[in-house]
């Protein structure tokens, strides 16, 4: 079942070349210039123009919210920003959650992203207490279709047309992980 705190307590996450600490307001100037970068608005499907004050504002209540896990992704070694992903959406009762993750351009092609998702995959799975961490990804991104199949993550569905980019429709890819799959050759390829 899952622990009613673990989402309370904000973790600081290690692995071998990045930090998931939790998100606060010293990620806020970071954050809004990822934010303003056109390929990450694109690979996100983000239509709305945040300001800096409601980066600024987010960022500094994610600390309080305990309903979610928000966390920075951080180089280990310079503690420089390398982007954000959040655990959101819990469901309670079917032990399920939906997770997001967007890296800045400098962190991507480098495996960071595979890094942060099993950091977190495996926090939800053995500390949250998840059974199952869905996603979305645009039919438009195979990286990082490509990346979330390496951690474990299996299509289930399509959206037909749900974003409307840059004048055109695209399908919406339905992704998930469950813990029963981890270790198997199915639920986590090698990277």
């Amino acid at each position: 079942m899952i622990d009613a705190t673990a989402l309370s307590e904000k973790p600081v996450l290690t692995g071998a070349r990045i930090r998931l600490v939790p998100l606060s307001a010293r990620h806020a100037d970071a954050f809004h210039t990822a934010c303003l970068d056109p390929e990450s608005r694109r690979l996100t499907g983000t239509h709305h123009d945040f300001t800096l004050k409601e980066i600024q504002d987010w960022c500094a209540g994610c600390p309080d919210r305990a309903d979610r896990l928000d966390l920075a992704v951080e180089d280990r070694e310079s503690g420089a920003f390398l982007g954000e992903l959040a655990l959101s959406r819990i469901d309670r009762d079917n032990a399920h959650g939906v997770f997001r993750i967007a890296l800045t351009p400098s962190a991507t092609d480098r495996g960071i992203g595979s890094e942060a998702i099993r950091l977190l995959l495996d926090h939800a799975f053995d500390r949250v207490g998840l059974h199952r961490v869905q996603l979305e990804v645009f039919d438009y991104n195979p990286r990082a279709r490509r990346a979330y199949e390496k951690c474990g993550f299996e299509v289930e569905g399509r959206l037909r047309e749900a974003l409307h980019w840059d004048g055109e429709w695209h399908d919406v890819l339905v992704m998930a992980a469950l813990r029963t799959r981890r270790g198997t050759d199915a639920g986590r390829a090698l990277a």
